[in-house]
């Protein structure tokens, strides 16, 4: 029987196939195993795969499922719409494109092309770079549409425009209708774009959402926990008509609240659908007792969760080791001295080894320590292949011949290799561009007279136009590779670096020759190919073209890597970049207050809460041995920080310890009324009112000036009151009494805090 390798809990959530379900699995309790099944058993009862929708949150995630449902149940479950929310929906917006005011060739900008985009806009405005800086702005662009605010819904927010002000950036709100009124022009959209639109072609279109309400009858999607306000409303408006839908997450791993990610939406999913079945996968196949019963106690001390018992019945295994050194620098030593203890007594490898950290900057000392002792190491999160600029360059080629409106991959190659086109030249193209409100490459193919440009850079632009022309009339007649060959030649970018004397010119050239075998190995991909049962015949299901091609890499997922994971090296990383991995030995580095949690946290019962989410899934990577490091001293800042240890550490049962490591510190407590309203209310943007308006103060010179007592001005919480002050110097904590939101406790050298006028 198909689901007889599953055990009984994942095997009943398998079973349940109709009506809406809620999948809460804990960590290493086999989540992906038990989606596999259900889809498989889906398929295996009848239902036709071309009706089931699955969502995941990576696109090997999403290969990897894939792969084993056809192992499972054959080539049909290759019909299966199966893959992140972007790449599905996106699909679904160029069959649609027609209907929103796109062509179906648009662009998906990346967050490179978007703060470049939104440089440029800034620049022309006349506007400060460093008050709106170009990543602050695409944040709160990305917020608003991950809400499902458009640029005139933003506007019309007397609390979101009083809030700009209050920052002192009063025109982000016309940088975001200029940014999208851009996009459109280049016919192209971000990633929020993307599922912003889905949910305006879904409300705008009856027809649609009816239609795709009966395509998609079976519903199913992972990490649910991660989901953001403008997934949440696509899945509900699509599952509307036949209810099947089915989530998969664990409330205690929600750690992306950061991005947009709403724990609400798995919190409250009973709440949504009254009439949904819950089940709970419990049992860890991963970890220790020693390392579950750890975790279980840290995780037990959060208030909004859904309660859950994890256990495993793997054996008892090591105790937790903590390590608490004077420096970062002897932490980092104590570390790399384990593992090299490990190495040898244990009989591991290197690539068992993973040393987790809450921020990037805490990586120097740890790289320092291992180079010392000559141990091979990787940093995840460094620039992945698509990113690296020789790649950049060539995929702008490829895009602006299956996009000719695309402005940013105009500007990034126009040039490049250089053709002599100055950047006079251009300002003067894009001036005219501006004035007529098309596209650069639509002047410079139809206006290029008017742009009193000389002569000779006239002919040169005119090449370059025709070039591009020509390959875009060839794009269904060659494959991905045979074109992608064609157009990479045409470019001279791998001449160009073969004759650049920089050390990493051949690192380059490599590249690109690593890109043109992914073509190849594209092209030649069987993966959407079916037979018909009828006739037998093969059915390609997507046409290995090069616009086909570009589309799949502009939706790779921040979250893929491409990074080879067999390569026998310690792995280093932000706990953050680890969810969904595994290791044998982990290494929590850092377990400091004003560090992990972070100090930015400490004003927020939900902050704190989700800081301490992260504490969880950092615990639950390791398999077989959890080592927890702090330092009494650290560098941060570029100074030097006195460090207490982390609360996190007190909420771990002190059975799961090594010995008596450290006797037990009274606990900080925090309100629970104390919560901070985010910019962007999730759930009900009209609470955005509630939100105190600015009240003048006065900066203080010295955080001495501040005294218990004393009136104070937070630019988000308000008027409030200084009830206490502890610590000293850049260490001086505050418990203010804010009027509405209650007592935070604040860090003052980060809380920007005024005197009241």
């Amino acid at each position: 029987m198909l689901l007889d390798e599953l055990n009984l809990e994942q095997r009943v959530a398998a079973e349940h196939l109709e009506g809406p379900v809620i999948i809460i699995a804990g960590a290493g309790s086999g989540k992906t195993r038990t989606l596999t099944y259900r889809i498989a058993n889906l398929i295996e009862q009848g239902v036709d795969p071309f009706n089931i929708l699955a969502l995941t949150f990576t696109n090997k995630a999403a290969t990897e499922m894939k792969e084993r449902i056809i192992t499972l149940v054959g080539d049909k479950a290759r019909l299966i719409w199966m893959g992140t929310f972007h790449s599905m929906f996106s699909r679904v917006l160029r069959i649609e494109a027609e209907r929103l005011g796109y062509m179906s060739t648009f662009s998906v900008y990346n967050t490179d092309d978007s703060k470049n985009l939104i440089k440029n806009i800034v620049k022309e405005n006349n506007l400060d770079e460093k008050t709106y800086n170009k990543s602050f702005l695409l944040n709160r662009i990305s917020m608003a549409k991950g809400n499902l605010i458009s640029p005139q819904n933003y506007m019309d927010n007397l609390q979101l425009m009083t809030e700009d002000k209050s920052y002192n950036k009063p025109y982000i709100a016309q940088i975001y209708k200029e940014y999208n009124q851009r996009l459109r022009k280049a016919n192209a959209m971000d990633f929020d774009d993307l599922l912003f639109n889905m949910n305006v072609l879904l409300r705008d279109n009856a027809d649609l959402l009816l239609k795709y309400q009966e395509k998609f009858k079976y519903i199913l999607v992972d990490e649910y926990q991660d989901t953001n306000f403008s997934q949440y409303y696509i899945i509900k408006k699509l599952s509307a008509r036949y209810r099947n839908i089915c989530v998969v997450g664990d409330d205690a791993q929600s750690i992306y609240a950061f991005r947009g990610a709403n724990i609400r939406n798995i919190l409250d999913f009973q709440k949504d659908y009254s009439d949904c079945k819950l089940f709970k996968l419990e049992q860890n196949y991963r970890s220790t007792k020693n390392i579950v019963e750890a975790a279980n106690s840290v995780i037990k001390h959060n208030k909004a969760k859904i309660d859950k018992t994890v256990w495993t019945s793997n054996q008892e295994g090591k105790k937790i080791n903590y390590n608490e050194s004077d420096s970062d620098k002897n932490e980092a030593r104590w570390i790399t001295k384990t593992i090299q203890n490990r190495i040898q007594t244990d009989n591991s490898n290197y690539k068992d080894f993973a040393i987790l950290y809450r921020t990037n900057q805490q990586s120097r000392s740890l790289e320092e320590s291992l180079r010392l002792m000559n141990i091979p190491y990787r940093v995840f999160s460094g620039t992945s292949f698509y990113d690296r600029k020789e790649i950049k360059d060539v995929l702008a080629y490829f895009r602006l011949v299956v996009n000719n409106y695309d402005d940013e991959a105009f500007l990034r190659i126009i040039n490049f290799p250089s053709r002599g086109i100055g950047e006079t030249s251009l300002n003067k193209l894009k001036i005219v561009a501006a004035e007529n409100n098309i596209s650069l490459f639509e002047t410079a193919t139809t206006m290029l007279d008017t742009c009193s440009i000389s002569p000779k850079t006239n002919k040169t632009i005119i090449d370059f136009v025709s070039m591009i022309k020509s390959f875009s009339l060839d794009i269904h007649k060659f494959d991905a590779y045979e074109l992608g060959v064609k157009i990479i030649s045409a470019s001279r970018i791998i001449k160009y670096w073969q004759e650049d004397d920089d050390i990493l010119s051949q690192d380059r050239v490599d590249n690109i020759e690593e890109l043109i075998n992914a073509m190849q190995s594209f092209a030649e991909s069987e993966e959407d190919l079916i037979l018909d049962e009828q006739t037998g015949e093969e059915i390609d299901l997507n046409k290995k073209t090069i616009d086909v091609f570009i589309q799949q890499v502009s939706l790779m997922s921040e979250t893929d890597r491409d990074d080879n994971q067999d390569e026998d090296r310690v792995s280093l990383m932000t706990i953050h970049s680890a969810k969904g991995l595994e290791f044998s030995y982990v290494f929590v580095a850092g377990m400091e207050e004003n560090l992990f949690p972070n100090a930015l946290c400490l004003g927020s019962q939900l902050e704190l809460e989700e800081e301490r989410r992260l504490f969880y899934v950092a615990m639950t990577r390791a398999k077989k041995e959890l080592s927890l490091t702090c330092a009494q001293t650290r560098f941060r800042n570029g100074q030097m920080a006195f460090n207490e240890r982390s609360r996190f550490l007190d909420d771990i049962d002190p059975n799961c310890f090594d010995g008596n490591v450290f006797d037990k510190k009274e606990k900080s407590s925090f309100s629970s009324t104390t919560l901070r309203v985010p910019s962007f209310e999730k759930r009900n943007l009209s609470k955005l009112n509630s939100l105190p308006n600015p009240i003048g103060g006065v900066p203080v010179s010295s955080l001495g000036d501040f005294k218990e007592g004393m009136e104070v001005v937070h630019d988000k919480f308000g008027l409030g009151k200084i009830v206490s002050l502890e610590g000293k110097g850049d260490d001086t904590k505050a418990e203010v009494m804010f009027e509405n939101l209650g007592i935070k406790k604040l860090v003052l050298r980060f809380a920007k805090l005024k005197i009241k006028e």
